[in-house]
């Protein structure tokens, strides 16, 4: 039941976060392509890989808290399903170029974020 509360109230902090991160992205950057999305899933993806391996590898951490940051926090604060609904809506407004680039850049960025994520967290 720990475990449970504690994954609740990282998933709180990191839907709050993504909201924070990706309407700040979007005041800077416009709503003409899903900057935000993409920003919050780089982001996620990166802390993902240094913080995985930092809690397995390096510090042991207990399953509680590794649960409670990397499916809680980093979980609500990443935004696949976010991202495939703007794409959907990309390409009903026959945006294909831009949803193409979406998909390309959310999928390629974010697996070389999560890598980066990884290997700077085992230098």
């Amino acid at each position: 039941m720990k475990q449970l509360l504690l994954i609740a109230v990282g998933g709180a902090l990191g839907a709050v976060s993504r909201y924070g991160v990706s309407n700040g992205v979007y005041h800077l950057l416009g709503r003409g392509f899903p900057y935000g999305t993409l920003a919050v899933n780089l982001i996620g993806s990166f802390f993902i890989g240094l913080l995985s391996v930092w809690f397995i590898e390096r510090f042991s951490l207990s399953s509680e808290w590794r649960a409670t940051v990397i499916i809680g926090f980093l979980g609500a604060f990443t935004t696949f399903a976010t991202f495939s609904f703007e794409t959907l809506s990309l390409l009903e407004q026959s945006a294909y170029l831009k949803a193409g680039l979406n998909m390309l850049l959310s999928v390629s960025t974010c697996l070389l974020a999560v890598w980066l994520g990884a290997l700077t967290a085992r230098l």
